[in-house]
């Protein structure tokens, strides 16, 4: 039997087929979760909805995460489709690629407050929905993305380092907030990956590949699909009692020293 049968799993921040969200899209459909996906505009609808589409999605919606009012729309949409909700994926994540070069000193208060209101704001604002949605008998689990740049500076990551710090405590007192009613929180921290969002923001991503690949202790970077994995495992009865963390999955890099 599918590990996660008739489960019901909200995506949010898919892009295009190299997305991190797009590896925990596949890994839960592989174990049998219904899909539902948000999308931002026009350009970005029309490379969610034929992904979406490939995996049955049930439900493909807009929705900006800097608008209470659409967040609070696609939640009343997965009621009426689905009446409840067991999953919600954050994959969400925004700087301007200026605030990326030169200084964080340097880092302007609008891309500051754009940085943090889309990139760790947007979690809250979706998980304080969701609870809505959850059984609290059953639980449910959320589950966000970060980076290793939260702990560390990492050169070119500037302000969504402090973005993704800002996440990382969110995660903690979400899990303290809904673990009353079951509802996990965790957070999954992955090393670098190629997608769009990366490799076109962060003037030196190719460097910081290669880094991974030098002083990692297995030596090679991971993919969206490893990703899903652990998703996936998140999201099953097994993990019941795992909340308010952050994994990593970065092939070790984040034990090593200088």
């Amino acid at each position: 039997m599918s590990t996660l049968a008739g489960k019901k799993a909200l995506i949010l921040g898919l892009a295009n087929d190299r997305s991190i969200a797009w590896g925990i899209a596949e890994a839960l459909h592989q174990a049998g979760a219904k899909l539902a996906f948000n999308y931002l505009g026009d350009a970005l609808e029309r490379r969610v909805r034929p992904l979406a589409e490939s995996v049955n999605a049930d439900l493909i919606e807009a929705c900006d995460v800097t608008s209470d009012e659409q967040i609070a729309n696609l939640f009343q949409k997965v009621k009426e489709k689905w009446g409840g909700l067991d999953i919600l994926i954050h994959s969400v994540a925004f700087a301007s690629k200026e605030e990326l070069q030169g200084r964080f000193v340097d880092t302007s208060r609008a891309g500051f407050a754009q940085a943090l209101d889309i990139s760790a704001y947007s979690l809250v604002a979706t998980a304080r929905e969701a609870e809505k949605l959850m059984d609290p008998a059953k639980g449910g689990s959320i589950i966000t993305l970060t980076y290793y740049g939260a702990e560390k500076v990492v050169a070119g990551y500037n302000v969504m380092g402090v973005a993704k710090a800002a996440l990382e405590a969110s995660v903690r007192y979400l899990a303290h907030d809904l673990g009353q009613k079951k509802i996990r929180v965790n957070a999954i921290s992955a090393g670098p990956i190629k997608t769009l969002a990366a490799a076109g923001g962060i003037s030196n991503f190719r460097d910081i590949l290669g880094q991974i690949e030098q002083k990692a202790p297995m030596h090679e970077n991971v993919s969206p699909e490893d990703v899903g994995s652990l998703a996936a495992f998140l999201c099953q009865d097994g993990a019941r009692h795992m909340t308010g963390n952050v994994l990593y999955v970065d092939s070790g890099f984040n034990i090593m020293g200088a």
